[in-house]
């Protein structure tokens, strides 16, 4: 059984997403191989994500962030 965890991550590139996928990943307890079967996308895909592929396609981002309990959100900048 996977542990969620709430909290609330600041993102502003593809690298930091990827970046906290892969943080949440290895939390989690799983391997890239064993991760992409759960969460049900290609392992390949999960490699490049968490290297910050700017072209990542954004329904296989949410999917992944779905099982990982999570979620992208955007939110009205601090400027002005």
């Amino acid at each position: 059984m996977i542990a969620f965890i709430p909290f609330r991550v600041y993102i502003l590139t593809m690298k930091s997403i990827g970046k906290t996928i892969q943080e949440l990943r290895k939390k989690s307890g799983l391997d890239q191989i064993e991760f992409a079967k759960r969460a049900g996308v290609g392992l390949r895909f999960v490699r490049e994500l968490e290297q910050g592929k700017t072209t990542a396609r954004l329904d296989k981002v949410n999917q992944v962030l779905d099982f990982l309990g999570h979620h992208l959100e955007v939110v009205r900048n601090a400027r002005g």
